[in-house]
């Protein structure tokens, strides 16, 4: 009988040495999403890094915009009646378009989003890119044209009159575009008055 209790504990024992193959699977499946969570996370983050030249973009064409419009209204190529969207309630013969425009190079008035930059919904002058060196490593070499548009992004410029003060406007420039899988939005706004 003693051989046999000892015979049975014996096993027991050995049974209990290492692991089983359920628990090494367990272990393995929970490492793995583990791994998997680190390895989106890495994605987004690097994605999120690569955004940072489109949030660059996306800053300056806004204050181009801007800046084409006090350029425009201290030279008298716009006049206080025509800086405000066309329809607009704000004044009668508005030049800035409606929505959301693709970015163009501006037309022959020099002011972007304006109806002369377009011919329908295409650009009529040339579509707003990125310049990267040509062949020589220079700008001056026929430089590479990258179009914005490749990167869908569009601006839409509203301006809104002030409150009690009708010599004074409300310039709201969204910058919009998709970088990766992520859409993205600039806006900047600031005020004109109708003296230069």
């Amino acid at each position: 009988m003693r051989a046999r209790g000892q015979r049975n504990t014996a096993v027991k024992q050995r049974r209990q040495i290492g692991f089983t193959l359920i628990e090494t699977m367990i272990a393995i499946v929970v490492l793995s999403i583990g791994v998997l969570g680190l390895a989106a996370m890495l994605a987004d983050g690097l994605a999120y890094m690569s955004m940072s030249e489109y949030d660059y973009i996306a800053q300056e064409k806004a204050s181009e915009a801007i800046e084409s419009i006090y350029t425009a209204r201290n030279l008298g190529q716009a006049t206080w009646g025509t800086i405000c969207n066309v329809g607009s309630t704000v004044c009668a013969n508005g030049i800035f378009l409606t929505g959301a425009q693709t970015l163009c190079d501006p037309g022959p008035d020099g002011i972007v989003d304006t109806a002369d930059d377009f011919s329908g919904t295409t650009c009529s002058v040339q579509a707003d890119a990125v310049l990267l060196p040509g062949s020589g490593g220079t700008y001056s070499s026929s430089p590479q044209r990258i179009p914005l548009s490749t990167y869908n992004f569009q601006r839409t410029i509203t301006v809104a009159a002030v409150t009690g003060n009708a010599n004074l406007r409300t310039i709201t420039v969204l910058i919009t575009y998709k970088a990766a899988r992520f859409s993205r939005s600039y806006q900047m706004v600031t005020t004109i008055s109708n003296f230069s």
